[in-house]
């Protein structure tokens, strides 16, 4: 990736390969960073552990959701019925289990997205009690990119607007953990010509793939 990212023309000033004043810039170095969040969330109420499957997920995912919204269908993860809410929060270590953060339901959050302008969500019915650190023992992407965000002093954040959703659980773990609300700018996804957004499963459209069939850099960035 790094070489590809090269040849296309991009740099940075910090990252994995050429370190930085706020390294350790693998995530799998900053395991204290997420754990002290964690603690600090468990300490303050905000979260609970899960012993719900994936099965149990999936069955609930089936059920009637009149209750909240037709819209549900269109949310990027399946609306967790609160089965564990009332489970008892207790430990050093986030162990064995998933942990989930208890949304405040019926709140909205808004945001003003720099690229797509202003933009809510309601808690419990756009999305629900995410989960903050996995049963494998690895913090999930919610936790991780707010904390490392914090930790490197990030201000704004560029992603894809497949991501809004998202900002609106890391708005609520931000406040939580009394962190800053960054600036967020959504951009349209890069698609092919039916306009199927392209993934990593899309190899001959990668850098590298164009990169080996001898395309030339300096067009693709003017192309873009």
């Amino acid at each position: 990736m790094f070489e590809d990212l090269k040849w296309l023309g991009i740099s940075w000033q910090e990252g994995p390969d050429i370190g930085g004043p706020f390294g350790p810039y693998q995530q799998s170095q900053r395991r204290s960073f997420y754990v002290d969040a964690w603690q600090e969330l468990l300490t303050r109420g905000f979260i609970y552990p899960c012993t719900c499957s994936r099965k149990d997920l999936a069955q609930a995912a089936q059920a009637p959701h009149e209750a909240l919204g037709n819209d549900v269908a269109l949310d990027d993860e399946p609306i967790y019925p609160g089965t564990c809410r009332a489970n008892a929060a207790s430990g050093a270590d986030p162990g064995a289990a998933n942990w989930r953060f208890r949304v405040p339901d019926g709140e909205v959050i808004r945001f003003n997205d720099i690229c797509s302008g202003p933009q809510e969500f309601t808690a419990g019915r756009d999305f629900g009690d995410f989960v903050i650190w996995r049963r494998d023992d690895v913090p999930a992407y919610q936790l991780a990119v707010v904390v490392d965000d914090a930790a490197m002093k990030i201000t704004e954040v560029v992603r894809g607007a497949d991501l809004l959703r998202s900002t609106a659980r890391q708005i609520l773990l931000q406040r939580a953990l009394k962190f800053l609300q960054l600036s967020y700018y959504h951009c349209p996804l890069v698609t092919d010509d039916s306009g199927v957004r392209l993934a990593k499963r899309h190899d001959a459209l990668s850098l590298h793939a164009l990169r080996a069939a001898g395309a030339d850099p300096a067009k693709l960035r003017a192309g873009w």
